[in-house]
């Protein structure tokens, strides 16, 4: 079987109909992933050919018996919270240099956990916390050439 397009999210109440919940678990980097081939919680293997975004209870597949459902695997984070709109985008600043995927909360800045990040933030004051957790409502940064010097553009006649 191949899903082809989200059909809603039960999150905004799709009609379940008595029918059997089924899920395919991903990671969260896997949520852009354009085709994949995965094993659902109860075995059964789904092609996924989906062009947009997935997310958290989005269902992909459905018949007369069963739904199949995106469900996104808890991961380490790193958690930094954030009192004032001076930490926030200082701290916004610091992740988007490193070209970091994030989720920034009402008080609070989460990003996939590894060490460096997590160093380079108690160093720069912040008090980070590792946590497991789904990592479902992110930006992803992707990384793009620049640089910090400043060149002189050649003209030419």
């Amino acid at each position: 079987m191949i899903a082809e397009k989200i059909l809603g999210n039960l999150s905004d109440s799709y009609p379940v109909n008595g029918r059997r919940l089924d899920t395919v678990p991903l990671e969260w980097y896997e949520l852009d992933k354009k085709l994949l081939r995965k094993e659902t919680s109860e075995g059964e293997t789904i092609g996924i050919r989906i062009s947009g975004h997935m997310h958290e209870g989005d269902v992909i597949w459905e018949d007369d018996s069963h739904l199949i459902v995106i469900d996104v695997v808890p991961t380490d984070l790193t958690v930094v919270a954030v009192d004032t709109m001076q930490a926030m985008g200082r701290l916004c600043f610091e992740l988007g240099n490193r070209h970091l995927s994030l989720s920034i909360g009402e008080h609070e800045v989460s990003v996939p956990y590894d060490t460096p990040t997590f160093e380079y933030l108690e160093k720069l004051g912040f008090a980070p916390v590792r946590k497991k957790a789904k990592f479902t409502h992110f930006t992803v940064c992707h990384a793009h050439g620049h640089s910090h010097a400043h060149q002189e553009e050649a003209h030419h006649e």
